[in-house]
């Protein structure tokens, strides 16, 4: 039984290379071609491919909204992104939306077939330099946890309102405190979080609660 596949790209010599190299194998075929994100949105449910080749950024909607939205409908198929993004946020989004695999576009044709071997068989394949990334993110997420440990309730308190837009006078009056009590909570914030701004800190606030 060969492996049925569904290409969502709109580089469209891309897809047609892709499609000729995988119809090639005896043991896959592709089933659809999509060069917009809509058209996939619409018809991919009803075809319930086993392997989906996503591209993360269509002309017309990322391909991350795709998977988000049609994941539930289609929990037997395995998502793979064939990308040429390696950008942290795209990559993790990507991954929690539910791809089970990550593929950068200048992959060789037997790494990309290879992977779809691998994702149909419950693997998750990813280029290397992606899967370093994945590695150092979780290495680097213990020392964020120890990290916020190390704030008190009230300082987790002032960085979350912060981190909803609130200014330090807004602050003071919603927790009943000085300004300058506001901005010895930011100073310990920044110190035990490492950073040195309020940017610095919302981002690592928000990277830490998702």
């Amino acid at each position: 039984m060969s492996i049925s596949i569904a290409i969502v790209e709109d580089e469209k010599n891309y897809n047609n290379a892709l499609k000729k190299v995988i119809n090639y194998q005896n043991d896959m075929k592709v089933i659809a071609q999509f060069f917009d994100g809509k058209t996939a949105l619409h018809e991919l449910s009803g075809l319930s491919p086993d392997v989906v080749m996503m591209d993360i950024q269509l002309q017309d909607m990322l391909g991350i909204e795709i998977i988000e939205k049609l994941r539930k409908e289609m929990p037997e198929t395995q998502f793979i992104m064939c990308t040429s993004f390696e950008d942290d946020d795209k990559i993790f989004h990507s991954l929690k939306a539910g791809a089970m695999g990550y593929l950068i576009k200048g992959e060789s044709m037997d790494k990309i077939l290879s992977s779809i071997r691998d994702v149909y068989n419950g693997g998750a394949p990813m280029s290397f330099s992606i899967a370093r990334k994945v590695l150092n993110h979780f290495e680097r997420k213990p020392l964020e946890i120890k990290d916020f440990d190390e704030l008190t309730t009230r300082e987790t308190e002032v960085l979350e309102l912060l981190a909803q837009g609130f200014l330090y006078k807004e602050i003071a009056d919603k927790k009943f405190i000085s300004i300058d009590t506001v901005k010895k909570h930011v100073g310990n914030i920044y110190r035990k979080l490492h950073v040195s701004n309020k940017v610095e800190a919302i981002n690592k606030f928000n990277h830490f609660k998702n």
